[in-house]
């Protein structure tokens, strides 16, 4: 991730590492929930991003949502990010790096298939006076795979948070 020494932890940076997670999981919840006007104060500015190992790289923060927003949006794209076993270390008062798991399950009607992976964020943070933002975000896969939905005997989809408002229909 880096060559730089990372600091000791001391109380006040464990306060500044729960702050830096709680950035991360809001950011996945954006991206699920498709809140893209919440996300803008995730990101600085020039952030950057690289997602799948680099196949899609944006620079600035209103590249980073306009992908996400296009690519995401449809009522019929269902995703659940969830990132875990993070590893943080701070650079300086200013700067961190971080390493999280990813384990991602995407539901895509219109063309009736389901991707489920593995990937591992590689993320850099900098606080400002608003604090944590996100300067850089992206993953590489360990793995993802493809299943289609079609004749797979009893599968339906019977809530939608955008097409029955998150009720079930059983």
């Amino acid at each position: 991730m880096t060559d730089q020494t990372a600091l000791p932890l001391t109380a006040d940076l464990l306060v500044e590492l729960e702050r830096i997670k709680r950035l991360k999981y809001h950011y996945m919840r954006c991206v699920d929930l498709k809140l893209w006007d919440d996300l803008v104060d995730i990101f600085t500015p020039d952030a950057t991003a690289s997602y799948s190992g680099g196949n899609h790289s944006f620079e600035g923060r209103d590249a980073i949502i306009g992908f996400l927003r296009d690519s995401m949006s449809a009522d019929g794209f269902h995703s659940s990010h969830r990132v875990h076993h993070p590893e943080i270390d701070f650079l300086s008062e200013t700067e961190a790096v971080g390493r999280w798991a990813l384990d991602d399950r995407v539901i895509i009607e219109d063309f009736d298939v389901t991707v489920r992976g593995s990937a591992y964020y590689e993320d850099r943070y900098v606080r400002t006076d608003a604090g944590w933002r996100l300067a850089h975000t992206g993953y590489l896969r360990i793995y993802e795979e493809i299943q289609s939905r079609e004749g797979v005997p009893g599968l339906r989809l019977t809530a939608s948070l955008w097409r029955t408002g998150g009720r079930s229909e059983l």
